[in-house]
């Protein structure tokens, strides 16, 4: 493909487009120059001539937009991660389902535009991503939370997270014992709200959704979750 006019981009957000369909990547490319707060620094079809292009101008894009489908998509992406660490990269027209928003987040992309997402959408993304941010739709959103509590099932016990303060301790302890919380708040003499807050640091911590659970690995942990003056 013969590259177009490229623009200088002081002040403006630096635009790399590589997408598969020339018409698709011109009609951006003319939305793009026509708003103020981007400047086009170049278009390609392939990813080999993309980063030869991008490596020859004076300053890096900001943006990187990729229109390649999922496959050499994601190649791209990675690629693009090793040879322009610098350069975010936002994934065009992708299919809004789990497997592909997995596979692009894993690439490192910062942004999912969909086929459907209208452009003035498609604009706030790319300026969002310039400036650090990361876009993605609701769908995109739940499916990459949903990986992160997959994981997180997995992660080994963590001795810094799992450690619990003196007074989380006592609390931990009085829980074992089968009270309350208003019973543990007359106990150490302290509020009620301050033993809810007590008991909810020591249920995140631990990663347990119940007191019970909490003091059962305590007891199990013990030299793990326990340490010296309250240091790990």
């Amino acid at each position: 493909m013969v590259q177009d006019r490229v623009e200088e981009a002081p002040g403006r957000i630096g635009v790399f487009i590589l997408a598969r369909v020339r018409l698709y990547e011109e009609g951006l490319a003319q939305v793009l120059r026509a708003d103020p707060r981007f400047a086009v620094c170049g278009t390609a079809s392939g990813h080999d001539d993309a980063v030869a292009r991008m490596l020859s101008l004076r300053s890096a894009p900001h943006v990187a937009l990729l229109d390649l489908g999922l496959m050499s998509g994601v190649a791209s992406a990675r690629r693009l991660r090793v040879v322009l660490p610098q350069v975010r990269v936002i994934a065009l027209a992708i299919d809004d389902t789990e497997e592909d928003v997995i596979a692009w987040a894993e690439a490192g992309v910062a942004g999912f535009v969909t086929r459907d997402t209208p452009l003035d959408d498609v604009l706030s993304t790319i300026e969002c991503v310039a400036l650090g941010g990361a876009r993605c739709s609701p769908t995109a959103a739940a499916a990459l939370l949903r990986r992160v509590a997959a994981l997180a099932e997995h992660r080994p016990f963590d001795r810094r997270r799992g450690h619990l303060t003196p007074r989380e301790r006592e609390v931990v302890t009085l829980i074992d014992r089968g009270l309350s919380n208003k019973q543990i708040a007359r106990e150490l003499q302290i509020e009620l709200a301050t033993v809810k807050n007590h008991v909810h640091s020591i249920l995140d911590k631990l990663r347990v959704d119940r007191r019970g659970a909490a003091a059962a690995l305590v007891r199990g942990q013990a030299g793990i979750a326990f340490g010296r003056d309250g240091e790990p």
